[in-house]
C-alpha cells in the first residue's frame, strides 16, 4: 500500500505561483508513473501532468503547458508541480497519483491506481 503526503496548496492571486509537492512511500519497484490531476466543483477530474520515473517522460495538459513544470527527485520519492502564471480557471483540488504509465500527451486517470488525498488550490482574479 502506498502512502501519500501532498503539500503546497493554497490561495493566490491570478498571475501568481504555487508549488505542489507529493511524497510517496511504499514503492516496490523503480519504474512508475506519477501524475497530477485536478477536479473543480461541478466538473470532471482532469489530468494535469505526469512523469515516468524510469526515463523521465513527461506529459502536460494543453491548458497548462508552458505554465506548469513537473519534476521528480527519485531519491526522495518526491514529485513537484511548479505552477506559474496561475489563472482563476486553475482553481481546483489537485491530486497526486501513482501508476504504471505516463503518456507524453497528458496524465490519463485509467493509468493510475493509487491516489493521494488532494490539496486545494484557489486562484482569485
Amino acid at each position: 500500500e502506498l502512502q501519500f503526503v501532498e503539500s503546497g496548496g493554497g490561495s493566490v492571486q491570478a498571475g501568481g505561483s504555487l508549488r505542489l509537492s507529493c511524497v510517496i512511500s511504499g514503492f516496490t519497484n523503480d519504474d512508475h508513473a506519477i501524475g497530477w490531476f485536478r477536479q473543480a466543483p461541478g466538473k470532471e477530474r482532469e489530468g494535469v501532468s505526469c512523469i515516468q520515473t524510469s526515463d523521465g517522460r513527461i506529459g502536460y495538459a494543453h491548458s497548462v503547458k508552458g505554465r506548469f513544470t513537473i519534476s521528480s527527485d527519485n531519491a526522495k520519492n518526491t514529485v513537484n508541480l511548479q505552477m506559474d502564471s496561475l489563472k482563476p480557471e486553475d482553481t481546483a483540488v489537485y491530486y497526486c497519483a501513482a501508476g504504471f504509465f505516463c503518456s507524453d500527451t497528458n496524465a490519463r486517470a485509467w493509468d493510475y491506481e493509487y491516489w493521494g488525498q488532494g490539496t486545494q488550490v484557489t486562484v482569485s482574479s
